[in-house]
């Protein structure tokens, strides 16, 4: 009896419409994002001239206004929790928790390189995703498309030097990230550059991952949830040298 009333929870709270507010500020250019279920209703990129700190929030606003919700209408804040920018990731990270603890909604965080595979045309079955980690090197990650027909990743996301990461894509693959704006001269003639609108994680599929992790039954504990970094900042690489 309590198996088959577990069975019968867990199919009410997967059947049970969701309403998504996504965040994107992994990268210089952020967006955010509104989605009933996994259809996304709107998604708008945030102000280009000012920091994410300044624009996160007036684009949640003008966002929310846009498609009639209040905020108390958001069952679920997604962010993507790295590997980005520090400012950018605590920027999004804090603002999801923050907004998610004072209307009483989950929050999801979602993995960048799955943000970005996401919307990587079905004809690839191997892709490589590169973010920029400063100093020489990137946090890539692997993809490969299986039997379900979705890209799924193989192993975590490495911190590598960039030289060494151009140096070991294979033959055939594809490759994209925000990274590719600054190196796509360099990428190997026999490996395939995504489309540039693609390179870029964007709200809507941090959206898209969000229900679909969400309705799968992963969940985040709102206290607990942290961005990802692939390593300390400078500043506390600094102190912890200095400490030493």
């Amino acid at each position: 009896m309590e198996q088959e009333v577990f069975a019968v929870c867990q199919f009410v709270l997967r059947s049970k419409n969701v309403n998504i507010l996504a965040l994107e500020t992994t990268d210089r250019t952020g967006s955010v994002a509104v989605a009933h279920d996994g259809e996304v209703l709107l998604e708008i990129g945030l102000a280009e001239d000012v920091r994410s700190a300044q624009s996160l929030a007036p684009g949640i606003r003008d966002l929310l206004a846009r498609v009639a919700w209040q905020p108390a209408d958001v069952d679920l804040v997604a962010v993507t929790v790295g590997p980005g920018s520090f400012t950018g990731l605590r920027i999004g990270v804090a603002t999801a928790k923050a907004f998610a603890y004072a209307v009483g909604a989950e929050v999801l965080g979602i993995d960048t390189h799955e943000a970005l595979a996401l919307p990587c045309p079905p004809e690839v079955s191997r892709l490589h995703t590169v973010v920029d980690a400063q100093r020489g090197q990137v946090a890539a990650r692997r993809f490969r498309r299986g039997d379900s027909r979705d890209l799924t990743p193989q192993g975590c996301s490495e911190l590598t030097d960039l030289d060494a990461w151009l140096a070991s894509l294979p033959s055939g693959a594809s490759v994209t990230g925000p990274m590719l704006s600054r190196i796509a001269s360099r990428i190997p003639a026999n490996v395939d550059t995504l489309a540039a609108e693609l390179w870029r994680p964007r709200a809507g599929n941090v959206a898209r991952l969000a229900y679909r992790q969400h309705r799968a039954g992963r969940r985040d504990d709102l206290w607990r949830r942290v961005p990802v970094y692939t390593r300390l900042s400078a500043a506390e690489e600094k102190a912890r040298h200095h400490g030493g």
